[in-house]
């Protein structure tokens, strides 16, 4: 017992990497099969982005449960949760760049101004981005305060994010609509914490 208590960030870890890569290794695996039914590139690309968004309201989650069972060892796991985030979001954009677009970066860029969920996405992968980039111990300690104010911008990439499924789908707005009630209770949670920024 006293082993899974001193080792437990490391198990939990490990259950990341596990539940975060083999799902990956095997939808790719399926669609080489050809065992993704009729539209194999559809379900590829809404897997990864949807990967990516249940992996982001994880990183919402740590913090409320650690605060309310007085587990503060949870939030070291948040950072990994945020590199597999960013890691889904890469593979979704890779996705619809070489099976839609064939990497052709011109109608790319004509797919972000004509389609705004396209651009809503690209936004919020910018944001990604930026945050994985600076997730590494060295950039944290020299940005010094800067850094806390860029990963507030995490907030408002979940909303992108949530809002980038809404406005892709088209017809089905269920699965999206949960998702959006799932983020409102995450950020219900920090209420407190939006007050003080409202006060400054």
């Amino acid at each position: 017992m006293n082993w899974l208590i001193k080792h437990r960030v490391l198990l939990l870890k490990t259950l990341i990497h596990f539940c975060s890569f083999i799902p990956v290794v095997l939808i790719y695996y399926f669609a080489v099969l050809d065992q993704l039914g009729s539209d194999p590139v559809e379900e590829v690309i809404h897997f990864t982005g949807i990967g990516a968004l249940n992996l982001l309201l994880l990183t919402l989650l740590v913090s409320p449960l650690a605060k309310k069972f007085k587990q503060g060892w949870l939030t070291k796991i948040r950072r990994l949760l945020g590199i597999y985030a960013f890691f889904y979001a890469c593979l979704h954009l890779l996705n619809f760049l070489f099976f839609e677009l064939q990497f052709d970066f011109s109608l790319f860029f004509d797919e972000i101004i004509d389609r705004p969920y396209i651009t809503v996405g690209m936004l919020a992968y910018m944001i990604i981005f930026s945050l994985a980039l600076t997730s590494l111990a060295r950039l944290r300690k020299k940005m010094g305060k800067r850094w806390q104010k860029l990963h507030n911008f995490n907030y408002l990439l979940v909303i992108l994010v949530c809002i980038h499924f809404y406005w892709s789908v088209k017809s089905e707005i269920i699965e999206p609509s949960i998702y959006f009630m799932m983020l409102f209770v995450l950020l219900y949670q920090r209420k407190d914490k939006f007050k003080r920024w409202l006060k400054r």
